[in-house]
């Protein structure tokens, strides 16, 4: 049976920021945990058509707070001549579960009650992502991926698609992990912990008018310093003139005292509070209006369940090794989050992939910033990997040409580069 597509989620502010997406609704689902969901909204994008064989998909996973808008976070990537070319490929990224962003999510209505999931959206993982994927695919008529690629939390679904080892004949992974690591585990809890101590959060029950805005902010906070590398954070905010009252002159902090200090008081006072509303100085903000606590929550959970040796039987190494794929595997140098050494783990035990290593001060956020660099390997890769597509003459597509994003809504590298 068809799935019904639909262009709109009325009851889900956040579905109208992503431009132009549709959403797939699956009749039911069943969860890794057992747990039910019915009438399941799958939001996706395309760009290119898909070829009368139906393997020329370019199957696209998006990161953490990432939309199905490729265009958006990848935009430079993506055009006639570049890595996502639509004139070669059918390109599809598909919006993950959690996400406030058209999929089922804390801010999408439960059918059984016509309110919103909030805190008991049920935990789902990297596996159910691809299994409800999986469905809209087929609904879309793909019959192979031609190719897979994610970076962070998309590069661990790009891993658990190439258990499909039939339908994906090959897969692309930037800084990403086969298992999420301890110290990485670490960090979502910390950043949890900033969203349950803020006093609005009343466990997950708050209303969407007010929500816990301080606590997610700070949770973002938290998560950009692990986006980049200290030389990143020393380069763009290294210490340049130690005096901080001076550095506070002509600052203001609206609806608070003037904060140019002109008492001994008004010192100490400014010394103290300096900073203390910085989150909503410096796009913290803008995250804060386009992102969700509860589903900020729910993914950062299904990232902690992140292993692909989970109930399969063998260990990380060797199943890796019974991926026999062709993939290209780009770990990031000053990566801190999804190490250079997790890289190198990943592609010592797939027995067709091939290590690049791209030279950044940036942190695990330059697989989201060092486009021309990510743009060559992956071209080189598909015209090594994919030569009946790459070869092929262009596909003529009727829809309007790729624009270029000015400034990027969902990108993770974003808030940090507007410091």
């Amino acid at each position: 049976m068809a799935l019904k597509h639909i262009d709109s989620e009325p009851e889900n502010p956040f579905c109208k920021l992503v431009n132009k997406q549709r959403i797939a609704i699956i009749p039911e689902v069943e969860l890794e945990s057992g747990d039910v969901l019915t009438e399941v909204p799958v939001a996706y994008k395309t760009w290119g058509k898909l070829n009368e064989r139906g393997d020329n998909c370019m199957l696209i996973c998006h990161a953490f707070t990432g939309s199905s808008d490729v265009a958006d976070w990848w935009g430079p990537l993506l055009g006639p001549g570049r890595s996502f070319d639509p004139k070669k490929f059918f390109i599809v990224c598909l919006n993950s579960l959690g996400s406030p962003y058209g999929s089922a999510s804390p801010v999408t209505k439960n059918p059984e009650t016509g309110e919103r999931y909030g805190p008991e959206f049920p935990l789902c993982t990297v596996r159910d992502d691809v299994k409800v994927h999986k469905v809209v695919l087929d609904d879309l008529g793909v019959k192979q991926v031609a190719v897979c690629i994610g970076g962070s939390m998309g590069g661990m679904l790009t891993l658990e698609w190439a258990f499909l080892r039939d339908y994906v004949k090959n897969i692309i992974v930037l800084a990403t992990s086969a298992r999420h690591s301890a110290w990485c585990i670490s960090w979502s809890e910390a950043q949890r912990q900033s969203i349950y101590s803020d006093p609005k959060y009343h466990d997950g029950y708050y209303d969407p008018s007010d929500p816990p805005a301080s606590g997610l902010g700070a949770a973002r906070m938290s998560a950009l310093l692990t986006y980049r590398s200290r030389n990143s954070f020393e380069q763009r905010f290294g210490r340049k003139n130690p005096n901080l009252i001076k550095s506070l002159q002509g600052k203001t902090d609206p609806p608070s005292l003037q904060r140019t200090p002109s008492t001994p008081k008004e010192e100490h006072w400014a010394i103290h509070n300096e900073g203390h509303r910085v989150i909503f100085v410096i796009k913290g903000q803008k995250f804060i209006d386009r992102f969700d606590a509860n589903c900020y929550i729910s993914i950062s959970r299904k990232l902690d369940t992140h292993d692909i040796s989970r109930d399969r039987e063998g260990t990380v190494e060797s199943l890796l090794s019974t991926l026999h794929q062709p993939a290209l595997v780009v770990g990031i140098s000053s990566d801190g989050l999804f190490t250079y050494t997790e890289q190198e783990t990943i592609a010592e035990h797939m027995p067709n992939a091939v290590l690049e290593r791209i030279e950044s001060p940036e942190g695990h956020d330059a697989f989201l910033l060092e486009f021309a660099a990510i743009n060559d390997l992956i071209i080189g890769f598909l015209k090594g990997k994919c030569p009946e597509i790459m070869n092929a003459p262009g596909i003529e597509w009727e829809e309007e040409p790729v624009s270029e994003v000015k400034e990027s809504v969902f990108g993770e590298a974003e808030d940090v580069t507007n410091w």
